[in-house]
């Protein structure tokens, strides 16, 4: 059960660094494992408490691990756990399970961890995929808690951050939005809201979606005429906005209602975000009929509006049931080995929405573990409601009910037998039967155009990882790598990756002769990780001479000429004096597409490399499809020539004649270019999937040119921070005339001392 960086132990005095925390080191360190396919995870309720005493052979503590081939024996990783049991006590905790990359293959929590630990050191009566755990163990770390429940937080949490892959894991990296309604204001401002709740006011949620959130302010605005500006826009209006106009705001900003009238306005809404919509709307009634009575047709046609804003959301409740006010409803479905959890959020007795998950898992669990690991690691930082009904009994529903407690109001876990409640839940189920239904079809069909891919590329074995690559520059210039993934459950957003192209300014790998091995063990390519600065651009071995250049620290900023500061002298020396006086002019006006491409497959697979060797890890494409033609497909051989990499297929696409889609052009190593029949299904996907590559790759080059167009050539000068920067520009008034100033004159701007005033004289005058 239950890393972003964006959980309930916030709530609670309790995190990793506060407990007794006692890392166990292996009695001998395991050798490398033989390659195995990726471990579907394991639910961390499942103990081996009622294993069988039986064992196998297994060595004295202390002495080498067996082995089977390349691939360490389980006995070695039981020896491991036998050494660590001599440290470890017998209250509750939490454990950890480590490779010997030190990667975490599974976490769990025990009420009496010396217990738990030996269960695992009886072999026999594990299950396959336990065996294979303990043999990959090659270190044993543990956390020791006040109390059980402690425990079961502290489990959820590193489930979380650390993603281990024996373990049921929810991948939810989303945050929820909130209706927000400010204080420390005569006029409250009604807005959305995501992440930390610090500030100061009311929050209402949470909402499934934005849609649910958004839908539910414009209901607000048009019922209760609250102001959403922000306050700056609000103290420099000086006329009403359209809002006023169409009836979704009473204007305070311009004085047409006083803080009073206004005031309850803002009790009605936080009455209706509460729960209270039955006593908002009799309230608004009445006050319709006494306006009414005194002829003001128009304030009683004004509360009419509001009235029916308020009946159209209560309408749109498809699902309402009495009785609950602020809960959670959690219903999980299986079929073939996979679990829809569907989560419906009631706040105030109305439904704001509900959301999907398909956690990922061992396909032999059963629905209660998956639901149990489920509870713990979506709530572990997520607001927790007072109740919360479910569609399965929870395996240690107790302790996961003290659990979720800590810290808080106390929450009831309950699953219903009967009644309207009941229903509701079942009605939760068909909705997560139907959402598994269309994700397995889904999976289905994407299954199918992976194969045809295979298959129209000659290619053996299914396809379980496509990455395709693209570039985006404007004549060279912000220029950026990017790469897209894609599998078998379609898109893999959270594995894209875009490259910021150095290679034109600046070189960042060194290359090597293909003979011999290089100090980390990886045939033809070296690459220090504190970055090399002796050789200049990519592709070439040439030193640099220039020591001013090679004291340049690693990872510095590139050479990015402002535009709104013309300096060709500067710009010609400053790029000589980054490279050593190998540089002799600026980059071709239209970029390099080959050594964009170059340098963007040598990080790539240059990394895939050192930190999945073994291409345990998921890293590692079974195809690799590149927008471009035989050029780009030329210069990834080489790079995986020079890497030793000769098992990765890559393909290149080229648009048709004309640049029309339907027409597309295939060029594969050894094999003439083809084209695949206009309306074949697979020609559409690979359409879609180079598409979605020039997609990313436009809006990382355009968030990377405003970045550039933002800044200012003082923030290319090494010592220079905001301080500085803002007092050279109070003083000088632009970036040009600094660069047009002399030593003497910027000796004078407070704060710059003689030597940064030579830096910066330096950084515009590098010819002298």
């Amino acid at each position: 059960m239950n890393d972003d960086p964006e959980n309930s132990l916030t709530e609670n005095p309790l995190t990793e660094n506060s407990l007794t925390a006692e890392p166990l080191a292996p009695a001998v360190p395991p050798s490398r494992p033989r390659r195995r396919r990726p471990a579907m995870p394991l639910d961390p309720r499942r103990s081996p408490s009622d294993l069988g005493a039986e064992q196998q052979a297994e060595p004295v503590p202390g002495e080498a691990p067996a082995r089977t081939g390349n691939a360490v024996s389980i006995a070695g990783g039981v020896a491991v756990l036998r050494a660590a049991l001599r440290n470890v006590p017998g209250g509750p905790g939490v454990y950890r399970m480590l490779d010997r990359r030190g990667d975490a293959l599974y976490v769990g929590k025990a009420r009496n961890l010396k217990s738990r630990i030996q269960n695992y050191t009886h072999p026999a009566g594990l299950s396959n995929r336990l065996r294979r755990m303990v043999a990959e163990t090659a270190t044993l770390e543990i956390v020791v808690t006040g109390t059980e429940a402690e425990a079961l937080l502290l489990e959820c949490n590193l489930i979380k951050r650390l993603m281990p892959r024996y373990n049921v894991l929810l991948r939810d990296d989303k945050s929820f939005p909130f209706i927000h309604l400010t204080a420390g204001h005569d006029f409250p401002q009604l807005t959305k809201y995501r992440g930390a709740r610090d500030k100061v006011g009311a929050y209402f949620g949470p909402f499934a979606s934005a849609g649910a959130v958004n839908r539910t302010l414009i209901t607000l605005q048009k019922a209760f005429l609250l102001r959403s500006c922000s306050d700056s826009v609000f103290s420099n209006r000086t006329r009403p906005c359209l809002l006023y106009q169409i009836k979704r705001c009473s204007a305070p900003c311009v004085g047409r209602i006083e803080p009073e009238p206004y005031a309850a306005l803002l009790d009605q809404a936080k009455g209706f975000l509460a729960g209270r919509s039955g006593d908002v709307q009799q309230r608004l009634a009445g006050e319709m009929e006494r306006a009414s009575a005194a002829l003001d047709f128009e304030a009683a046609a004004l509360i009419r509006d509001r009235i029916r804003a308020l009946s159209l959301v209560q309408g749109h409740q498809d699902i309402h049931v009495g009785g609950i006010v602020d809960a959670d409803i959690i219903a999980a479905y299986q079929a073939g080995g996979q679990t829809c959890v569907q989560v419906f959020f009631f706040r105030g007795g109305q439904n704001w929405g509900n959301r999907a998950y398909f956690p990922r898992h061992d396909r032999h669990l059963a629905v209660e573990e998956v639901l149990t690991a489920f509870v713990g690691q979506f709530y572990d930082n997520k607001p927790k409601p007072p109740m919360v009904l479910l569609s399965h009994p929870l395996i240690e529903q107790e302790l996961v009910e003290e659990a979720l407690s800590l810290g808080g109001g106390r929450v009831q876990l309950a699953v219903p037998q009967r009644g309207d409640k009941k229903r509701l839940v079942d009605r939760v189920v068909l909705t997560a039967r139907e959402a598994l239904g269309r994700r397995l079809a889904e999976s289905a069909s994407q299954r199918q155009l992976l194969d045809g891919v295979a298959k129209a590329f000659g290619l053996e074995g299914p396809l379980n990882r496509i990455e395709v690559y693209d570039n985006s520059h404007i004549q060279g210039s912000n220029p950026v790598g990017a790469m897209i993934v894609a599998g078998p459950d379609g898109l893999m957003k959270n594995a894209y990756r875009k490259f910021n192209i150095r290679s034109l300014d600046r070189p960042d790998i060194v290359e090597t002769s293909h003979s011999g091995a290089p100090p980390g063990g990886e045939p033809g390519i070296h690459i220090p990780e504190t970055g090399v600065h002796g050789f200049r651009a990519l592709g070439s071995a040439e030193p640099r001479n220039d020591k001013k250049a090679q004291s340049r620290p690693a990872g510095g900023d590139d050479y990015a000429p402002t535009p709104t500061l013309p300096r060709e002298r500067g710009r010609e020396s400053d790029a000589r004096r980054r490279t050593g006086g190998g540089f002799k002019e600026p980059a071709p006006a239209g970029g390099d597409d080959y050594a964009m491409m170059r340098e963007v497959f040598r990080r790539r697979f240059y990394r895939a490399l050192k930190e999945d060797p073994e291409r345990e890890r998921g890293m590692w494409p079974d195809l690799v499809l590149i927008d471009g033609g035989q050029g780009q497909l030329t210069q990834a051989q080489a790079i995986f020539a020079e890497l030793g990499i000769g098992d990765v297929a890559v393909v290149a696409i080229a648009k048709g004649p004309d640049r029309n889609a339907g027409r597309e052009r295939f060029f594969l190593p050894g094999r003439p270019a083809f084209s695949l029949e206009p309306r074949d299904p697979v020609l559409y996907f690979l359409q879609r999937l180079r598409d979605e590559a020039h997609r990313f790759a436009i809006g990382a080059h355009r968030v990377r040119r405003e970045k550039a167009i933002r800044g200012s050539p003082l923030d290319e000068i090494a010592g220079i921070g905001a301080r500085r920067k803002q007092a050279l520009l109070h003083h000088f008034g632009s970036a040009r005339s600094v660069a047009r100033a002399g030593i003497a004159e910027i000796e004078r701007v407070a704060g710059i001392s003689k030597a940064v005033a030579k830096k910066v004289y330096d950084h515009f005058h590098a010819d002298g």
